[in-house]
């Protein structure tokens, strides 16, 4: 089964970016559908976008949409989001989620954040 390492968050002020990445380990993204999910303090998780496997398809959810980009590179195993104008209500740990579906991902309730997992990103000034 695929495991997931986030990364690149961080403290930013508002209206900065940031890039994360998610690297997949113990099997092949090739025909997953990835997705970004966040989870603030005292929240439940939220869905943030999702990219199918071939990186032709990507959906995002409205509060974030023309702000974050996902893409992905195949080949080193990894999906990234690239985060731009950042906001205070962004602020939460970011993690990643697989599914063979990408609707399954865009549709069903957000998975629980596995514990230890995601990266955290602040925006604060």
């Amino acid at each position: 089964q695929v495991q997931f390492t986030e990364s690149g968050g961080g403290l930013v002020q508002p209206g900065e970016s940031l890039e994360l990445s998610c690297v997949a380990s113990g099997g092949t993204l090739d025909n997953l559908a990835v997705g970004w999910f966040r989870q603030a303090p005292e929240q439940e998780s939220e869905f943030v976008a999702v990219i199918n496997w071939s990186g032709g398809i990507k959906y995002y959810s409205d509060s974030v949409k023309g702000r974050f980009t996902i893409s992905r590179d195949n080949a080193k195993n990894t999906v990234y989001l690239q985060t731009s104008n950042l906001k205070p209500e962004d602020s939460a740990v970011y993690f990643c989620h697989s599914d063979v579906s990408t609707p399954n991902v865009r549709y069903r309730p957000a998975p629980l954040r596995p514990d230890a997992r995601g990266t955290q990103v602040i925006v604060s000034s």
